[in-house]
């Protein structure tokens, strides 16, 4: 592990430089080119160089809220996945393959058709009431029936907690399915952002929601990393260390169908991040969840950056979903872990 040879505060640092660098990266790329340094004059209060008007309306009204929701979503997801494979002892858990995305997306879809009609007079009640409170819903009763599938007495069996995310997605495909036939055109045009999952609609608003689930939710998690790394011991031997295992689980639970909630609210149905890196943290840093889950959270902005970049200059001028991008990714990763845990499941 890398751990062993870089401190753990410079390793953070490097990946925080990366990141800072990747953003700024982010900024310059789109349909219309904008060099870094126009970027990095446009951005910085204190540069003597004044850059055109236009670029800075696109840059400030545009790409930066762009960047800066993908970095959020790509935190909470990854710290979301981190959870949930340590909740489940199981490297494959995550909470698009379980099913947990499906069901965030079908709740804020349905928000968006039962609002449909006070959508313009209202939008903040929609974006920040009714869309992320039905997500959660959504995430929240997915990810319990999961759970309670998959959770006996002998303990947890990943293979019937991702059967049973085959068939609730199979469910909420169908439900959105459903709502997308009865839909006007301007739901349409909404809900499409959900089927596939999107940045594009990112506003200065939208990261007041992402940036204060992020703060929550990962000062809760590390507050309860002592006990998740108990928990990767087993639960009976969690329970000798004075952990109340019911307890954490509910807990982590409703935490992780909240982050879920949030992202799917803001940005669709974005897979595989919640997957990918927390192997990859794993591999870096070790399974401690008091490393894993900030490195993690700087790793998921990374990567789902990365991500809405090549989505931006893949097809240009057009541009695809960044849902589409991460699955390419994720999907062949997957297989490898699925064949490399075939005796294990």
């Amino acid at each position: 592990m890398l751990l062993k040879y870089i401190p753990y505060s410079k390793l953070l640092s490097i990946c925080a430089f990366f990141l800072t660098f990747i953003a700024l990266g982010s900024i310059a790329t789109g349909p219309m080119n904008i060099s870094l340094s126009d970027s990095f004059n446009s951005l910085v209060p204190w540069s003597s160089i004044e850059t055109p008007a236009h670029i800075d309306l696109i840059i400030h009204q545009v790409r930066l809220p762009r960047t800066l929701l993908c970095m959020l979503v790509g935190a909470i997801l990854a710290i979301s996945g981190v959870v949930m494979q340590g909740l489940f002892r199981n490297p494959l858990a995550e909470p698009g393959i379980i099913g947990v995305s499906a069901g965030a997306a079908l709740g804020a879809a349905t928000a968006i058709v039962l609002f449909s009609s006070i959508s313009e007079k209202y939008p903040l009640f929609i974006n920040f009431a009714a869309v992320p409170v039905f997500a959660f819903l959504g995430g929240a009763i997915t990810t319990l029936i999961v759970y309670s599938l998959g959770t006996s007495k002998f303990g947890t069996s990943i293979t019937v907690m991702l059967l049973a995310g085959v068939a609730i997605s199979a469910l909420s495909g169908a439900g959105i399915g459903y709502l997308n036939f009865i839909a006007d055109d301007q739901m349409l045009r909404d809900l499409s952002l959900w089927s596939m999952g999107s940045l594009a609609g990112a506003r200065w608003p939208d990261l007041l929601l992402a940036s204060f689930g992020l703060v929550v939710l990962l000062s809760l998690f590390m507050k309860n990393a002592s006990g998740l790394n108990a928990l990767l011991l087993g639960e009976a031997e969690a329970k000798h260390l004075g952990i109340n295992v019911q307890s954490l689980k509910k807990r982590m639970i409703i935490l992780s169908a909240i982050g879920v909630g949030i992202t799917v609210s803001l940005s669709g149905m974005i897979g595989f991040i919640g997957l990918i890196i927390p192997h990859l943290g794993r591999m870096i840093a070790g399974p401690n969840h008091k490393t894993l889950l900030p490195l993690s959270a700087l790793l998921g902005g990374l990567l789902l950056t990365c991500a809405d970049m090549f989505a931006r200059v893949a097809v240009s001028p057009a541009e695809l979903p960044v849902g589409i991008v991460t699955a390419i990714i994720g999907a062949p990763f997957f297989l490898y872990l699925l064949f490399t845990q075939r005796g294990k499941l």
